[in-house]
């Protein structure tokens, strides 16, 4: 399974927090009652709890859940959370007894199959499930620079690879979970929730710029010198220029 390093999370918790979508935010807590249990699947280092903390009574309790042993760790340190190691793509996700099942960033790395499961077992459980910040697919950067589409178009190809869960939906991860709860009875609500970077995420937008060209390099039949050119013209304008990062925010009833 993809691991992120806790510096990353960190990096992005920032922009995390000001896209989730308030109107999904504030329903999906309003859930869970007096000593309600929330699990997290996917947790990091617990950004999830914080989104959702300021919504919810104090004796909430939070299950976090992660295959990353160190990370988790952290997550317990920042959050006094029970923590459950767990490799999600294996096995079954710990959500009995929950009020409310989250995620976030996860549905665009997962494959159709676990989607099915993880529906699957909402569905035995009558469990609500919130799921943030999921990539759809948009990408766009402002000034323009001619190798923006071709760089696009071979992120969005490898986020369909396998990320330990089989072949990902990638961007079409959300609406096939949508789909697959709609279908057990569930009602669902999706909004857009994108990140709107500006100079004040130089740091968050120079620190995606590598991972983009790197994969443009190898997926997007684009010459060395062609990625080069673009890598160089981003970090340049890292500090001045614009960045929109397309997500959607999930939440299901039933």
């Amino acid at each position: 399974m993809t691991s992120f390093p806790t510096t990353w999370l960190d990096l992005r918790e920032p922009a995390d927090h000001a896209a989730r979508h308030p109107a999904l935010r504030s329903a999906a807590a309003s859930l869970v009652g007096t000593g309600g249990l929330i699990v997290d699947l996917g947790c990091g280092t617990g950004s999830t709890v914080r989104a959702l903390q300021p919504g919810l009574a104090p004796s909430a309790r939070w299950r976090l859940v992660d295959h990353d042993a160190a990370v988790l760790r952290e997550a317990g340190r920042r959050t006094a959370a029970e923590t459950v190691l767990c490799d999600l793509a294996r096995e079954e996700p710990p959500i009995a007894g929950a009020a409310l099942v989250t995620a976030s960033a996860l549905l665009d790395l997962v494959s159709e199959a676990w989607i099915e499961r993880l529906a699957d077992a909402l569905k035995a459980r009558r469990s609500p499930f919130y799921a943030a910040l999921s990539y759809d697919g948009l990408l766009s950067f402002d000034p323009p620079h001619s190798g923006d589409r071709a760089m696009i178009a071979a992120l969005n190809a490898h986020q369909r690879t396998d990320k330990g869960f089989g072949p990902a939906l990638g961007p079409d991860g959300a609406g096939a979970l949508a789909a697959a709860l709609r279908a057990r009875g569930f009602e669902v609500r999706i909004e857009a929730s994108p990140w709107r970077l500006g100079p004040g995420d130089a740091a968050l937008v120079a620190a995606l710029l590598p991972g983009i060209a790197g994969v443009a390099a190898g997926w997007g039949g684009m010459a060395k010198a062609e990625v080069e050119d673009w890598l160089a013209f981003r970090q340049a304008r890292a500090a001045d220029g614009r960045c929109l990062v397309g997500h959607v925010d999930l939440l299901a009833i039933l």
